[in-house]
């Protein structure tokens, strides 16, 4: 495995990646789809459960691995963390063929506020705000997937407010532009979603706002409920600190759903 780490955005974030080993024999299958994760933490701070445990989940399937160490707190504001995401994934395209990444394959996870901000990039990947600071040539920034997990959405009735507290910055525009399930358009990335019905943090109808709002435009969706778990579940497993038998079924969910739209064996 190579790992490697570059800055984007224009906070200078870091990105590290982890790259499958390159085989003799392997062929065109030393080209490898990518999965890039964003943990959640509020927009407050990032969390150590959704990130490393997660990356390793998807080595294992012969993914290469990115982990974006978005900006938070007031460096949130301005819509950095989006910049910075539409930027981590304009450079792995543009080094594709150094780190043996698939363009055509990348998809991003998230967790919680990290989810809003997988979600944002699904839906916002070519408003004019990021066009305005950012070179984006052919979508070199849209996900080709999107995986959410007990995901921030709105900035409504049913909103996670310090999230939309500090991405937004106390800017009332930005709060509107993050309220998601009013942003989804035909261009949006294909999606997985998952959430606990008992989510006392973010409540299901973050996910159940999304997803109504895909099925009404006909963008490609798959939405899992489950019926009780708390928030912040990560990979549901003693190693994460919050072992739940029944939400685990999520991971193999998500992994056979992305590895079908990629067309990924392993």
């Amino acid at each position: 495995m190579r790992i490697i780490q570059i800055a984007v955005g224009p906070n200078q974030v870091p990105l590290t990646g982890y790259l499958q080993d390159i085989t003799n024999d392997g062929g065109i299958r030393n080209i490898r789809p990518t999965v890039v994760i964003c943990p959640g933490g509020a927009y407050r701070l990032l969390s150590e459960r959704e990130r490393d445990p997660v990356a390793l989940h998807f080595l294992n399937m012969s993914y290469n691995v990115f982990i974006l160490d978005y900006s938070v707190q007031e460096q949130a504001k301005e819509l950095n963390p989006l910049l910075e995401a539409s930027d981590a994934l304009i450079k792995i395209r543009e080094h594709a063929l150094t780190w043996m990444c698939d363009p055509t394959r990348i998809a991003i996870i998230g967790f919680s506020a990290g989810g809003h901000l997988a979600a944002s990039l699904a839906l916002l990947h070519d408003h004019p705000l990021l066009k305005q600071r950012l070179t984006i040539v052919d979508e070199n920034n849209r996900p080709d997937a999107a995986i959410l997990c007990y995901p921030v959405i709105t900035s409504g009735a049913f909103s996670h407010t310090e999230s939309l507290d500090w991405v937004s910055g106390g800017d009332t525009q930005l709060r509107s532009l993050f309220s998601l399930e009013n942003q989804v358009k035909p261009s949006t990335s294909p999606m997985f979603i998952w959430h606990t019905v008992t989510d006392a943090t973010v409540p299901v109808e973050n996910s159940l706002l999304l997803a109504a709002s895909l099925r009404k435009i006909g963008v490609p969706f798959e939405l899992h409920l489950f019926e009780s778990g708390d928030h912040g579940l990560s990979l549901c497993t003693e190693e994460v600190g919050t072992p739940h038998p029944l939400c685990r079924q999520w991971v193999d969910l998500a992994s056979h759903w992305l590895n079908a739209r990629f067309n990924h064996t392993l």
